[in-house]
């Protein structure tokens, strides 16, 4: 397949293979020793391999769908060596991310036909919901473009804090209360703010706890109807935030949050402290929600654009 001969800009796929390294290295430990004597695909190597990809946190369901990939091709090829595995996995997995529309994209973009472009994001505290807000700021106005932020996650004081340093720092306009105010009337605030500002991208902080989905649907219900009142088809996307490096515990927060909202994409952050880089492949195909977003470091560069095939190949990078 004529998928890894894309053009990777060097400086962003060293951050990625960099990112990665645990979750790669932990992976490929795993695949040599269900491997190991083993000259061909067979049955035992699939058993092996199966217990390898549930173990990187690819998730179960996803891993099923692998497998059976693979054993259409073993039926089909007949003859399938061990050492073409890891060339397989790639396409396997490329193709399956591809099914979501995961990953496409190699910029940072938003639609030309909306403005202000109205970004909502979701998540719980401690996942890097306010720094990916932060970077993602720092991108689009690197682009040129006017960017406004609203502080409506007012649980928390801490939660409008951060904020405001990322606003200090990328040095963007914010529009904040006080903590325990209305979300939904800073959200209006904040959209009205943008208008007048003749801004072209607003990003919302949202609701930063799960405790009780109730609350949180009704919540964040409301800061959409509110958002509508301004700007009539807000927002135009709902971004969940998740810590890659909570594995299994990221997939129950995607289900709380995709119960709760609608969720539209996906930013998976601190892959590079984790082996558990599998759970963007496991996420994004259980849920049918494309990733947009990876986290690869602490630097303000390294929030990137999720691409499939720069993925794939830094995972699966021997």
């Amino acid at each position: 397949m004529s998928f890894f001969k894309k053009i990777f800009s060097s400086e962003k796929k060293e951050t990625l293979d960099k990112g990665l390294e645990k979750s790669k290295s932990s992976f490929f430990s795993k695949l040599g020793k269900a491997v190991a004597g083993k000259s061909k695909v067979d049955d035992e190597v699939l058993d092996n391999l199966e217990e390898v990809l549930v173990t990187s946190d690819v998730g179960v369901n996803t891993t099923l769908k692998i497998i059976e990939r693979i054993e259409a091709r073993v039926a089909k090829d007949k003859y399938l060596g061990t050492d073409e595995l890891n060339l397989i996995l790639r396409e396997e997995i490329a193709a399956l991310l591809s099914e979501t529309n995961s990953g496409e994209e190699k910029e940072f973009t938003i639609p030309a036909d909306k403005k202000p472009y109205v970004l909502m994001v979701v998540g719980v505290n401690g996942v890097g919901k306010t720094t990916t807000i932060g970077k993602l700021a720092y991108q689009f106005k690197k682009q040129g473009k006017k960017v406004v932020l609203g502080a409506a996650d007012t649980f928390r004081a801490a939660a409008i804090d951060q904020l405001q340093v990322w606003a200090d720092r990328v040095d963007i306009p914010i529009v904040k209360q006080q903590m325990g105010s209305d979300p939904a009337s800073v959200a209006f605030d904040t959209l009205k703010s943008a208008v007048n500002q003749d801004a072209d991208v607003v990003i919302i902080d949202t609701a930063g706890r799960l405790h009780n989905k109730v609350n949180l649907m009704n919540e964040l219900t409301k800061v959409k109807r509110v958002m509508q009142k301004v700007v009539g088809d807000a927002p135009h996307d709902v971004l969940l935030v998740l810590d890659g490096s909570t594995g299994q515990n990221a997939f129950e927060q995607a289900k709380q949050f995709t119960k709760a909202t609608e969720v539209t994409s996906l930013a998976v952050t601190k892959l590079d402290g984790t082996a558990k880089g599998g759970v963007v492949i496991g996420i994004s195909d259980e849920f049918q929600i494309p990733v947009k977003y990876i986290g690869v470091g602490e630097g303000i560069e390294d929030l990137q654009v999720f691409n499939k095939y720069e993925f794939v190949d830094s995972f699966f990078k021997q």
